[in-house]
């Protein structure tokens, strides 16, 4: 963490690519790993921080392929979400996961 010697009072501002990523994570992703409204019996995990792990949740080294390879053809009870993306989408979503979900 960097310590703000300027009298810091919010989070860096995100990246537009990130503030994209953050609306998909909100709207696609969050109902399952934030707030699970779908009353899953498996929660699944939390996202926060995932790029600060050596591996993901699924035990895959935490690349941003593996993230890519799990968002799209889904892992466990995942779905995958393969042809609900862009590629600029896809790059937004990782993009905005690097933030550490700010």
């Amino acid at each position: 963490m960097t310590a703000c010697l300027t009298g810091c009072h919010s989070a860096p501002s995100l990246t537009p690519q990130e503030v994209e990523g953050k609306h998909l994570y909100q709207v696609r992703c969050a109902h399952c790993h934030e707030e699970n409204d779908l009353a899953l019996k498996k929660i699944p995990p939390d996202l926060h921080g995932v790029f600060d792990h050596k591996t993901l949740p699924s035990g895959a080294p935490a690349t941003d392929a593996a993230v890519r390879q799990n968002v799209l053809t889904g892992k466990g009870m995942m779905p995958g979400f393969s042809g609900r993306f862009t590629e600029e989408q896809m790059a937004a979503l990782i993009a905005y996961l690097h933030t550490g979900l700010r």
